[in-house]
Formats: structure tokens, sequence, C-alpha cells
């Protein structure tokens, strides 16, 4: 890696601020970047943390109804596993925090404000944090209070109000802010930048009875991340692109509303300006999808949620002049749990827990939809619930092929096989068919000009 031409950047600021004036979303210039050139990096990527504040429910109707229609997110526990994820950071000290949105359950104040506090936390441990918003975070409709039967609407917060109370988390030290959107380039290093691209729509959800879920790159930002990379060129530094949504299809059936609408247009882009690696969460799926143009390759890999089964994070490494070393980490509740003499039995036996709890929310959705098909018989839904189910343990832990061929043997699979096509056979044959086995490691080497 090359000393960086500082000094023509330099120019570059002078020359434009002549130009446009002086503006937040001018590009400026570096000021001290923690991590020196040469330097070996590793980011730690938290996606989906979904943080509920115990403040907005009670025990009752409305609050079992809520956390038994859900996904598996542990909503119950959001404090404790972001705390032991905090113990985590703690011990083993990356150089940097990247959070790619969904911060908050449903958006809720309550919610954002005690989420701040920990992120507060985690840089008074000397970790920088990068976030971005994600499709729940912003003018969420759904927040709610849930009071013994009732659901009671609260406010979330607006475009302005996140970045007001994330503005330590990044906005402050953008080298460039996005005009369009809540998108900023960021330089924790000399030769690595993180371009934290904002594809979440949240501009009309006050007048929608639930947040838009789909995503995108707006055309204006299109025009600012050429911008950046231009920058980073002439700066001789990486870019990680970071997003909420998928840049890709990390599905065959499943993509609508999670991959980009102008995935291929943001992938040819990304191509030409060299972005290597992007990183990405929202579908709560470990997996790793890759696009190539001839000599070049892109990759979106996307991290689980991390307070749904497993419970992991991310762990990125940059090697200079070598490349990236992408690999995953479960939170270590154990230690938590003793260093804290918790005595929740939930939590002191949190893998058992997580993993039945998750298993529970996928057997009840899948058991729930084919009884509305009303194709086969209560024998034959709960055999089928109960491989698919098991399936999406390791699905959605990254294990893909051979690791999931134990599902051949079982009657719901079978059952399955011997059906006409429908969405659920669709969606567990679809699981077989991954370029990895293992979604959670990947060597990324540098691309060379």
């Amino acid at each position: 890696m090359y000393k960086k031409n500082i000094f023509f950047f330099s120019i570059f600021i002078v020359i434009s601020l002549l130009i446009g004036g002086c503006d937040k979303n001018m590009p400026r210039q570096i000021i001290n970047p923690k991590i020196r050139t040469g330097e070996e990096i590793t980011f730690f990527i938290a996606a989906d943390p979904h943080h509920l504040s115990k403040s907005t429910y009670t025990e009752g109707k409305a609050f079992e109804w809520f956390l038994n229609s859900g996904d598996g997110k542990l909503l119950t526990y959001t404090d404790e596993i972001i705390d032991a994820f905090i113990l985590d950071i703690k011990v083993k000290k990356p150089d940097v925090l990247i959070i790619p949105g969904d911060l908050t359950c449903n958006g809720e104040r309550e919610s954002h404000l005690e989420m701040v506090e920990k992120l507060k936390k985690i840089e008074g441990l000397g970790v920088p944090v990068y976030v971005i918003p994600g499709n729940h975070d912003i003018d969420n409709p759904w927040a709610r209070h849930y009071t013994g039967d009732e659901m009671i609407r609260i406010d979330s917060i607006s475009p302005d109000e996140f970045l007001e109370l994330y503005s330590p988390f990044g906005y402050d030290e953008a080298i460039y802010r996005d005009k369009d959107s809540l998108s900023y380039l960021a330089a924790p290093s000399e030769d690595v930048w993180l371009l934290m691209v904002d594809t979440a729509r949240y501009n009309r959800n006050k007048v929608r009875t639930a947040p838009e879920m789909g995503g995108e790159v707006k055309e204006g930002t299109l025009e600012w991340i050429r911008e950046c990379c231009q920058l980073a060129k002439e700066n001789e530094a990486e870019i990680i692109a970071v997003m909420h949504h998928s840049l890709m299809n990390h599905s065959e059936v499943v993509y609508e509303n999670y991959t980009i609408d102008n995935s291929q247009e943001v992938v040819n882009l990304f191509l030409e300006c060299g972005i290597q690696v992007t990183l990405s969460g929202h579908i709560h799926l470990q997996d790793i999808k890759s696009y190539g143009k001839g000599e070049d390759t892109v990759y979106d890999i996307a991290t689980s949620c991390l307070v749904s089964y497993p419970n992991q994070y991310g762990i990125l490494e940059f090697f200079p002049n070598n490349g990236y070393r992408y690999s995953t980490d479960r939170i270590n509740m154990e230690r938590y749990v003793k260093e804290n003499n918790i005595r929740d039995e939930n939590l002191v036996n949190f893998k058992d827990y997580t993993r039945d709890f998750f298993y529970r929310r996928s057997y009840d959705k899948y058991y729930d939809s084919l009884l509305e098909m009303s194709r086969f018989s209560d024998d034959e839904m709960k055999a089928i619930s109960s491989t698919v189910a098991s399936l999406n343990l390791k699905y959605f832990a990254g294990f893909r092929n051979e690791n999931m061929e134990g599902a051949f043997n079982t009657e719901g699979f079978n059952i399955l096989l011997n059906t006409a096509p429908f969405f659920v056979r669709s969606y567990v044959l679809s699981m077989f068919d991954d370029k990895y086995t293992d979604n959670n490691r990947i060597f990324v080497p540098l691309r060379w000009e």
C-alpha cells in the first residue's frame, strides 16, 4: 500500500470549497485517522440488533401475541444480548464496530435512546462505531407500547432525529455526506474507508400503516458513490461498502423486499469502482454471494441477526497488500452471565434456549402456512414443519449442502419431494443449491490494478 496523496486531496478540498462554499455535504480533509497505513484492521459487524426497550411492554396478551408472531428474535432479551456483545468487544478489542441498520425493534424512541447509551459504552472502550439506519428505524408506524391486551401507538423518530442521536457514531467523522440520504463516507483507517450507504425507504412511512420494507440506492446517491470512489482512488484507499438491504439475492425464492430494487445497477457501479466487499444485514440469514465480471468480483456478505439464533456477529480482518478474511463468532453469554451473577434460567442455559425459541417460531410459522392451504393432513403438516424448522437452524447459521443432508431421511422432506411445487417445497430445495457449504468464512484477495 503506497503512502497517501494527502497533498493532492487537500488541494481538491480547497478548490471544492472555493467553488461550492462551506457545506456539510462537501468532502473534507481527513484529520488524523486512528489507524495508520500498513496496519492490520479488525472490524466487528453486528447486524440487526433490533433493541427493544423493556419500558415499551408489560406482560400480557398483546405482547405475547407480538413476540410469538415474530421471526425468532429474542426481543425480551435484547438488553442482555447486546450487553453480552459489549463484553465480547471489551475482551477481544476490535478496531471498529459496524452496525448495518435495524438498531431498534420498530423505531421506538425509548429503544433508540437506550441503544445510543450502549454505543457510547462501546466507544468508551476505544472502539469507534459506524451506523446506518435500517427499514425498522425511522418514522416506523409499528412503534407500540404493549400493555395487557392493548397495543398503543407511540412515537418513532424522524430522519433528522436519527442524525442527531447517532451523529457520534459515524456522521461526525464523515469525510463526505450524501445530500439525498443518510449515507456517508468515513475513514477509520488510511488504508480502508467505509462507504455507509443508506438503502432504507422511510419518507412515506408517516402515511403508511406499515414501514416500507424494501430498499434502493437513490439516483443522486449513485453519483455521490462515484465521487466517493474517486476520492478513495486519489488517496489509494480501499473501500468497504455497508448497506442494510442485500446487494444481491441471498435466496432463490426469498428476495423481494430484501434485495435492493436497483441491484444490478449498483453491482455494476461497485465493480466499476473496484469495491470488492459489501457488508449487509436485513435478511437475517448468514450468507455470502458474489458477482463477477471479467477478473473483477464483488462479494455481498450478509451477517445474521445479532438477537436471533445463533446470535453471532461478523469479523472482517483486513491484511494490507493481501486481502480480507471474514468469519463469525457467537456471543459468549456464559461469560456475561457469570460476570453479572445472573440467575435467569433462559440466560444460564442460553444456547439451548435460543435454539429452541428459534425452532419453535419457525415450526409455528410453517405449520400455520400449511394449515391455510388445506392440502395436508395434520400429521403431514407436523412432519413438514419439523423438517423445515430443523433445516432453518442450519440454514440461518450459514450451513448448506452436505451439512444439511440429515434432512433427506426425514418424513417431512420425503413428503415435500413427492408433492407438486409450492413455496415451502421450493424454499427447502433452494437450501441445497449454494456455492458454499459454510457461509461463515471466506477470504477475498485484494484486486491489483
